[in-house]
């Protein structure tokens, strides 16, 4: 999948993974890819300044982990990740609706209004 098709979606995607509780960047990759069946995978580059972002921002927090003499860091969502994450979720089904009436008319139905 082209990577500028998760431009825009990137922190309801890292939002969504990190849910389900704390894990640590290569964790959140990992995720990302199994959840999407292969299609979606993000690289480092990618997903730390975002994480680093978002944190920043207040919708993660993080925690520093020791795996032996390895140490690294394990993000979780805050409240006002959680509340962000389920704006995402209501915007994405908005978009994917527009979207499907658009790409398959015969195919969506509105809902009445």
């Amino acid at each position: 999948m082209k990577a500028d098709a998760v431009r825009g979606h990137l922190d309801g995607l890292l939002l969504a993974v990190l849910e389900q509780g704390p894990l640590h960047g290569y964790a959140i990759i990992t995720a990302v890819r199994e959840r999407s069946g292969g299609v979606l995978d993000l690289r480092t580059g990618t997903i730390y300044p975002a994480l680093n972002r978002l944190e920043r921002v207040g919708l993660l927090g993080s925690d520093w982990d020791a795996v032996g003499e390895r140490r690294r860091r394990a993000y979780h969502l805050t409240d006002a990740g959680r509340a962000s994450l389920a704006e995402e979720r209501s915007s994405w089904r908005e978009f994917t609706a527009a979207i499907g009436s658009v790409l398959d008319p015969a195919g969506h139905v509105r809902p009445a209004t």
